[in-house]
């Protein structure tokens, strides 16, 4: 098990506030039988950036990709959801639930360098890929150093000449 980077505890603190308010608020009100056993869940992702865009991965298993909302407003990614429980087995032949069940929400921040309008979303495998791709201005540009050019070695001949 790799150890959490500096950055990485606030969100993880934040995911797991995020989790209790979810409990608090999920259970108990309007809610019956099979369902009151089901907490809330929020998929986990992961985030990195290459030269050309950032991606996200978010593992979806048995999330119907047509149940799924991804947008932007205002530099927000949002993905949200919903994992439903099967209702084809009894609920009394359950042994044991471990999973969660129930609809998600997960929302990201964004940098302006995104192309907001040419994100791409690709679900294979349970698991859900979205390319987001940087503007132009945002990619890395390297800048070529040149040494010992003409114009530098008659300028310091010049100015020698004219100091005798």
């Amino acid at each position: 098990m790799r150890a959490m980077n500096r950055l990485e505890q606030p969100l993880h603190r934040a995911i797991t506030l995020q989790e209790q308010i979810n409990r608090i608020f999920g259970e108990g009100v309007g809610q019956t039988g099979m369902e009151s056993n089901l907490t809330p869940w929020a998929p986990a992702v992961d985030i990195y950036e290459t030269e050309n865009e950032l991606v996200v991965k978010a593992d979806l298993p048995d999330v119907n990709p047509q149940n799924l909302d991804i947008r932007v407003e205002n530099n927000i990614l949002t993905i949200r959801g919903e994992r439903k429980f099967e209702s084809k087995v009894n609920e009394d032949n359950y042994l044991r639930i471990e999973r969660a069940y129930g609809s998600f929400s997960r929302s990201f921040s964004l940098a302006n360098s995104v192309k907001t309008d040419a994100i791409k979303a690709d679900y294979q495998n349970g698991v859900l890929t979205l390319s987001l791709p940087k503007r132009e201005e945002a990619k890395p540009k390297q800048i070529k150093v040149t040494v010992g050019t003409h114009a530098v070695g008659t300028h310091a001949m010049a100015a020698g000449v004219g100091g005798r």
